[in-house]
């Protein structure tokens, strides 16, 4: 007895150690580590889903914890809402309409619902740290603030560097402390205290930054639409900068499903808020808005593909585990959808290849919690506060600034749509800026302001000394004039682009290896100039000139240095009228078109840059590809046909696309009736399709923002919908609207009266400029020509499809 008494004494004593040990090395839970998790949402369809992914997530990723859903929703809502048992919820007066101003915007129910938690919630007495998501978010691993680095003081939140009125006059509008504004968003992670002091200032400055009308255009805000859509956001960030609070920034937490993650990095976050795709497959929250999915039995979203197939489709490892994570984040919302239907005592769905997989220990292994990693925590602890930080072990990559030239036409309009509409799908890194070339009268009437960001450059369309009409010499002019005229810009490298393009995934330094003295761009095989006497004349290094154009990566040191030579060597060979022939220069038209692209090559000769060459950026719609190569780039400056339909920029000169309700493209066949005898004819084929429905859904999207009348609806008879966007990525709120005139986005007009004077000082420097160096190259120029007989010889040229650029390729 005596032997089992002290074995059972020494078991106890045992088993008392190990609860010690187990709760004494995990205190989440205990006083002071107490961890509430909150997101919110409002009473429709559309939030229901996100409601059901995210819970599931949530209990998937093991989050300590409780989770509070913040339910905005008038009372007249409540009476038909069926959504009340989708997760534990606190309900909170709804301010999507504006109870004193009117103002629609349901985006302020974010801090709205927050501060209503605060002062009437009663488990928000017993709490230490608070996580705050957005409910088109997927947890993939536990968010505990202490070991992601927070501290009173100190919350941590990931980078939304498009958050540009931080930097700008916005910012000294709207806070005393403008260099306390951090570019914060998605995941906050912050201490109960510092959240009592911050959402009342994150509720009137949400309500400050709508009011102010006057500072919403898109060079301003970063906000693509120009409407004031992401004031919450900047809310949040002049909120914290007023209460003194200074983020700890991560950029490696949280992805965008689409995004290639940074090697080594395990987001432990899915933010869904942008379109993405695996191969033919893709998905896009908006096109489920009114979707009641989740109250139809065994309705699930389109299955992507399974894992097995994304290792087929992709051999880069870094790009396959991009797709591999967009495939988890679509799963585990699926998944989340069959439990949802299971405990609501849907009939147990017939069997099928895909629920067999969501179910299976495959997906189980694949989608288990993701682990924190400390060596994170390191460097953020050492890290600059305005700065995505990164893993120990790991070097940060430069940032990127992307820039693309226009002037004030139609024409270009529709092609920034499609642009700037690609870029946020391509995963892109950094900001993108459009140069935009306008005369002081253009830009009165100009409707477009709202298209991009925008840094406004004086068009040199018409040369103000020689009177030359050549529209292309913009480029480098507004690339010289950005350097100069913008104070600090945050890149390392900029990627030059045009504006008839379309992105289809990142260009990167890093990935097409650039570096100081060696940028990246694209081959341009009919420059032909670089190898003859052009070249001897117009550079004093002919044997660096390259043959290259389209896609440009560069370093910003480089390109201080270059700009000037660009814009004064485009000058040069435009000015050199006895060498246009096409046998000199490779110009069809023999015309001087392509003077800046021999600009650009000659330029970077004098400075004895050599450029690393990549075949696999860029592809002309309509040419065939090359076997296994992901292009990342759309030129679609030549026509292009697949059967009996074709497309041509050129004939879409004169079309005012953008601010014509619904207007688009002729749709391109679908992929399906294609002839699949020739693989090369259909890879080629399919690519052409790709562009044309690329620029269809970016007009689409733009109409739907700019409030365009239901198209199926009669106008004179029927209220129109007022379409909405009440998040930052593009959430939409539908209201009834009764106006039978569709409404616009145009800038307001005292911007364009603002700029007069500006524009006109800076012309001036611009004339006396180009006066000191035309009059220095004439008088040399004159030399050189005065004992030289022309050599401008026409030949007949050979229409090569590379080589037919018309004329309005290069305006």
């Amino acid at each position: 007895m005596a032997k089992v008494a002290a074995l059972i004494t020494f078991a106890l004593m045992g088993l008392l150690f190990v609860v010690a040990v187990v709760e004494g090395g995990s205190p989440v839970g205990k006083p002071g580590y107490r961890i509430h998790t909150l997101f919110s949402v409002e009473c429709q369809n559309y939030f229901d889903w996100q409601t059901v992914g995210l819970m599931h997530s949530f209990r998937k990723a093991r989050q300590p914890g409780p989770i509070t859903r913040l339910l905005s929703c008038t009372d007249e809502e409540k009476k038909s809402y069926r959504g009340m048992h989708l997760a534990p919820t606190f309900q909170v007066p709804s301010m999507s309409r504006h109870p004193k101003t009117g103002d629609w915007y349901p985006a302020i129910n974010k801090p709205a619902g927050v501060v209503h938690w605060l002062n009437h919630s009663e488990e928000a007495k017993h709490v230490d740290w608070v996580v705050i998501l957005d409910a088109d978010m997927i947890i993939r691993g536990p968010i505990i603030p202490t070991e992601l680095g927070a501290e009173r003081g100190r919350p941590v939140s990931a980078y939304y560097g498009y958050l540009v009125g931080c930097d700008n006059i916005l910012a000294k509008i709207h806070t005393k402390h403008p260099e306390l504004c951090d570019k914060v968003g998605g995941l906050l992670a912050m201490h109960i205290d510092d959240l009592r002091a911050l959402a009342p200032k994150w509720l009137a400055k949400t309500e400050e930054v709508r009011e102010d009308k006057a500072h919403w255009s898109t060079n301003i805000t970063g906000d693509i639409y120009g409407k004031g859509w992401i004031s919450e956001m900047y809310g949040y960030s002049f909120g914290a900068a007023e209460v003194g609070l200074r983020h700890k920034i991560n950029d490696d937490l949280m992805i965008y499903p689409g995004y290639i993650p940074r090697p080594g990095v395990e987001p432990i976050l899915f933010h869904y808020g942008l379109p993405f795709t695996v191969g033919n497959w893709s998905f896009s929250k908006l096109q489920h808005h009114e979707d009641d999915i989740v109250y139809r039995c065994g309705e699930l979203f389109p299955e992507p593909p399974y894992p097995r197939e994304v290792y087929t489709m992709e051999s880069e490892p870094n790009k396959r585990r991009a797709l591999l994570l967009s495939v988890e984040c679509m799963n585990t919302l699926n998944e989340g959808l069959v439990l949802k239907h299971a405990a609501d005592g849907c009939p147990k769905p017939k069997w099928s290849k895909y629920l067999s997989f969501l179910k299976s220990k495959t997906f189980a292994n694949l989608s288990r919690p993701k682990i924190f990693t400390p060596g994170v925590q390191q460097t953020m602890e050492a890290g600059e506060d305005q700065q995505p930080l990164f893993g120990e072990t790991m070097k940060p990559h430069p940032k990127i600034h992307t820039v693309f030239s226009t002037e004030c036409s139609p024409y270009f309009d529709w092609q920034t749509v499609g642009l700037i509409h690609s870029f946020h799908l391509s995963g892109q890194p950094g900001n993108i800026t459009q140069l935009l070339s306008c005369t002081d009268e253009d830009l009165k009437q100009y409707k477009g302001h709202d298209l991009a960001p925008t840094h406004y450059v004086p068009s040199m369309s018409r040369h103000p000394l020689t009177g030359d009409w050549y529209p292309a010499i913009n480029k480098p002019a507004g690339v010289l004039h950005w350097l100069n005229h913008v104070g600090d810009i945050d890149a390392e490298y900029i990627v030059i682009l045009d504006a008839d393009m379309i992105l289809r995934g990142p260009i990167t330094p890093w990935e097409f290896n650039a570096s100081r003295g060696h940028p990246v761009s694209t081959p341009y095989e009919y420059l032909i100039g670089c190898d003859n006497e052009l070249a001897e004349m117009h550079t004093s290094h002919p044997e660096y000139c390259d043959k290259v154009g389209g896609v440009i990566i560069m370093h910003i040191d480089d390109l201080r240095k270059f700009a000037m030579y660009w814009l004064l060597k485009t000058e040069e060979v435009r000015f050199d009228k006895e060498h246009y022939a096409t046998n000199l220069t490779g110009d069809i038209y023999s015309s001087g078109w392509i003077s800046e692209m021999y600009g650009y090559s000659f330029g970077a000769a004098e400075l004895k840059l050599r450029h690393v060459v990549s075949r696999e950026i860029l592809i002309y719609p309509g040419y065939v590809p090359e076997q296994g190569v992901k292009y990342r780039v759309f030129h679609y400056g030549l026509e292009f046909s697949v059967g009996n339909w074709s497309f041509d920029k050129a004939n879409w000169r004169d079309k005012d696309i953008v601010n014509t309700c619904w207007a688009q493209f002729p749709d391109p066949p679908d992929p399906s009736t294609l002839d699949r005898t020739d693989e090369n004819i259909l890879q080629k084929n399919l690519l052409s399709i790709e562009c044309g429905k690329k620029l269809n859904e970016a007009l689409m999207l733009h109409h739907r923002k700019r409030n365009c009348p239901d198209p199926s609806s009669p106008i004179l008879t029927s209220p129109k919908l007022e379409t909405r966007t009440s998040k930052k990525f593009g959430k939409i709120e539908e209201k009834p609207k009764t106006s039978t005139v569709p409404a616009r986005h145009t800038q307001e007009l005292s911007q364009a009266d603002q700029n007069d004077g500006h524009f006109r000082s800076l012309k001036v420097w611009v004339v006396a400029l180009w006066a000191f160096s035309g009059l220095g190259f004439v008088v040399v120029m004159t030399m050189v020509f005065s004992g030289r007989k022309s050599k401008g010889t026409k030949g007949k040229s050979s229409r090569s499809r590379k080589r037919h650029s018309s004329q309005d390729s290069w305006t």
